[in-house]
């Protein structure tokens, strides 16, 4: 882990980012993604904000091995390895050394990190610490994707250095690894089809991709494992063992948010953990969990008892098939109640394919 990459660039317009950006977003690839392509234009140019901005110091930071490779068990849920903790703690505190020099010269400066205003990935390129990734990631030398991406925009005309021409070849180890088949063959991301994306997003997981969920809790590293440039990193990461599925089930509201506040949590409520918990249940099927997941169709939140619902659908087993029945003669919210009919009929409808 650490900086493992620094590299400047000048603050100049990102060449064809914007357009590229727009192009995605109005065909529908960006999905609701709206912190990333809320606004193109000012995302590939820093001066719509810091008109100022004369350079941008971009760092790259490391959060493997240190963040290590997940031991999967029967009633575990993953997380991605970035977000095991908040790993910015260290990124922010570079950039911020990283401003205080630059402010002790009399330079102007300002630290941007997960920051909607400039697309980050550029600036790595541009400064010479990374590629451009045929899965939409940025790689770094040694570290490969396992990084987390900052900067610093200010007035100090500081030396450039010369972007990174260098490119993933013929490797295309990404694309089959997705288990949605979100990673294009022209190397453009379908948010549509993400898992990461619909595992942090508000509403109801979309029944065509749920068994794909698996035992995902928050995120998905598969585009990052099958990377041959950030395997050896992999190779030497610690075995770390996931959440339990019976933990995140029965938290409440403020230990759920204690453990996983620094998550990207819509509207601050721990609502989708548990949503993507039953999921990974589902999924999981153990005879362990049953029980837990049939009590949640009796939950007060109508979003867990719809995915309750699919979950007892996957167990297919007697007791779940006479909870479903007495849940659906009870049941009034008609998103539930969907929910509860097509469990009812057991596993054969899968939803429609993805498109």
């Amino acid at each position: 882990g650490g900086c493992v990459g620094f590299g400047v660039t000048s603050a100049e317009p990102f060449d064809g980012v914007a357009e590229t950006m727009a192009r995605r977003r109005a065909g529908g690839l960006a999905a609701e993604l709206a912190f990333t392509y809320r606004d193109p234009e000012v995302e590939a140019d820093v001066r719509r904000s810091f008109p100022w901005a004369r350079r941008l110091v971009s760092v790259a930071y490391a959060y493997e091995p240190a963040a290590g490779r997940a031991l999967r068990r029967a009633g575990d849920v993953r997380v991605a390895r970035f977000a095991d903790g908040d790993r910015y703690v260290e990124l922010r505190a570079a950039l911020a050394s990283i401003v205080e020099a630059l402010e002790s010269i009399g330079a102007r400066a300002v630290a941007l990190s997960d920051d909607s205003r400039l697309v980050d990935r550029a600036a790595a390129v541009r400064a010479g610490i990374a590629w451009w990734g045929r899965s939409t990631m940025v790689l770094v030398p040694a570290s490969g994707p396992w990084v987390l991406l900052g900067s610093v925009a200010t007035d100090a005309l500081l030396e450039v250095d010369d972007p990174m021409v260098r490119s993933c070849g013929t490797c295309i180890a990404c694309i089959p690894a997705c288990p949605t088949g979100a990673i294009l063959d022209n190397g453009v991301l379908d948010v549509r089809r993400c898992l990461a994306y619909h595992l942090q997003r508000p509403g109801m997981i979309p029944l065509e991709i749920r068994q794909a969920v698996a035992d995902r809790l928050y995120g998905c590293d598969d585009c990052l494992t099958s990377c041959p440039p950030g395997t050896r990193v992999i190779d030497i990461a610690p075995w770390v063992t996931g959440p339990r599925i019976v933990d995140i089930l029965g938290a409440t509201d403020d230990e759920l948010l204690e453990r996983f506040g620094h998550f990207y949590l819509p509207s601050r409520r721990p609502r989708i953990l548990r949503r993507n918990a039953l999921v990974a249940a589902g999924n999981d099927r153990s005879a362990s969990l049953e029980p837990i997941v049939i009590g949640h169709l009796g939950h007060p939140d109508w979003l867990l008892r719809a995915h309750a619902a699919w979950a007892v659908g996957e167990y297919a087993t007697p007791i779940g098939e006479a909870a479903i029945r007495q849940a659906l003669s009870g049941e009034s919210d008609g998103r539930v109640r969907v929910e509860l009919k097509r469990a009812a009929v057991g596993r054969a409808d899968e939803g429609p394919t993805l498109t």
